[in-house]
């Protein structure tokens, strides 16, 4: 299916105000407009191949003529200015003017992997908390914010500060309506999960006031974006965007499909108000744990380099595409006590969706545990600055420790300064297709009847 969204809009606002923010809005916007049109035009018809039969045909139409909702967005996503890509978000050698595919080893995808099914995951929760967000919203900001299921705008994220998000802000909300986002957060996130989103907002917010410069680094420079009509038929998905946060949220019934996720801060650790607020420390100690776990010849065959650039990230923002193959040490190799740290690397990602999510998610792991490589860069003492990745059918995992960025200045380092473990970037996908839910996208529009 095309990945263009131009989906009809939420109808007139409540005012003339209003609807002068949408013209404005859909003004400055015009430009991602006309490069998502030449998109669709140059590879629509490749996409629906791929899609196949007559339910890809009636998703294609829902893309171009809005007919899937109502109220989603009639403003279609672009590409960045300034070219999107690379494993940090910024410029690089990506493009959003491809069809999405997934990450693969090889440039060709596994069949079969991921399927519709139940999967007893409670996402009632879910639904109701992100009805009742978007009940909150104005018209005009609901027609900033919501797009159909098929929108690019799922793709269309970033870590960095400086990137042109779209949807709404918490800075454009208020009080009762941020409530509302947060309940949203906690329905579909554990309580480590959403402490750690918070958390990575307040570090922002601090190192920005340390460096003096809030405008570009606050808590508020966050952005709501909801794919779909929320529903317990139909597939549907949020995205929370922002500064080293990044959650991509996909329902489909009780399946959930929370990847791409963007976990990262920089500082790592901040006193505020007196109190020690530290982020992304699961990942590195767990990861720490299991390298050091691994026999000497284990580890000659897992670590790729003693040491490590200042930036190692392969499947970053822009990179939904990344060919990589298998690198390093394959688990069938390790022993139960090895395996166990292993995974642990993994649950720490997936342990900040709900428990009973989680436990989905860590199963279809386990399922491919054989099939499992971990590729390690840098030292393996507990204060090294290091790079591992995880990566099998099912699941990519990076954890990279990077050098000091633009806000250096927080905690007494420079940039040019090697990378550290203050500065972390890390990231979990799924494979094969299934980023977003993009593969069971693609079932649910050839099986189900309606969609025929």
């Amino acid at each position: 299916m095309s990945e263009l969204d131009s989906g009809a809009g939420t109808g007139a606002g409540t005012g003339a105000a209003e609807t002068g923010a949408g013209e404005t809005g859909r003004s400055a916007h015009a430009s991602r407009r006309t490069f998502m049109s030449k998109v669709f035009f140059a590879s629509g018809a490749t996409a629906v191949a791929t899609m196949g039969g007559a339910g890809a045909w009636s998703a294609l139409a829902d893309d171009t003529t809005g007919t899937a909702d109502a109220t989603a967005s009639a403003t279609p996503s672009g590409a960045p200015s300034g070219g999107p890509g690379g494993g940090t978000g910024g410029p690089g050698n990506q493009s959003i003017t491809e069809d999405f595919f997934g990450l693969t080893t090889d440039g060709r995808r596994i069949d079969d992997l991921f399927t519709i099914h139940s999967t007893k995951v409670a996402t009632a929760p879910v639904i109701s908390a992100a009805n009742a967000f978007l009940a909150g919203l104005t018209d005009t900001q609901k027609t900033s914010t919501q797009f159909t299921v098929h929108s690019t705008e799922w793709r269309l994220w970033s870590n960095i500060d400086s990137y042109d998000r779209q949807g709404v802000s918490l800075a454009d909300l208020t009080d009762d309506q941020k409530a509302l986002g947060t309940a949203l957060l906690k329905a579909a996130l554990s309580a480590e999960g959403l402490e750690t989103a918070e958390n990575i907002r307040r570090i922002n917010q601090a190192a920005g006031e340390a460096i003096d410069n809030t405008a570009a680094f606050n808590e508020d420079a966050y952005y709501w974006t909801v794919m779909g009509t929320p529903s317990a038929t139909e597939p549907w998905g949020f995205q929370f965007d922002g500064h080293h946060l990044v959650v991509n949220y996909f329902v489909l019934g009780d399946q959930v499909v929370m990847s791409p996720c963007f976990w990262g801060s920089e500082p790592t650790s901040m006193e505020i108000d007196g109190e020690t607020v530290t982020v992304c420390h699961e990942e590195v100690t767990a990861s720490l744990a299991f390298i050091n776990a691994l026999t000497s010849a284990q580890q000659a065959v897992a670590i790729a380099s003693a040491t490590k650039s200042n930036e190692s990230m392969k499947a970053g923002a822009f990179s939904d595409n990344a060919v990589q193959a298998y690198e390093g040490l394959r688990a069938d190799v390790l022993n139960a006590a090895q395996k166990r740290k292993l995974l642990a690397i993994v649950e720490a990602f997936a342990g900040r969706a709900k428990a009973d999510a989680a436990k989905v998610r860590m199963a279809e792991v386990r399922a491919h545990l054989s099939d499992t490589y971990v590729t390690w860069a840098g030292d393996t003492a507990d204060d090294a600055a290091f790079y591992v990745r995880v990566h099998s059918p099912v699941v990519w995992v990076e954890v990279d420790c990077q050098g000091p960025g633009p806000l250096a200045g927080a905690y007494g380092a420079s940039q040019g300064d090697g990378p550290t473990q203050k500065h972390v970037h890390s990231v979990i996908r799924t494979p094969n297709g299934n980023d977003y839910g993009k593969e069971l996208i693609r079932q649910h529009y050839l099986t189900s009847p309606h969609h025929r």
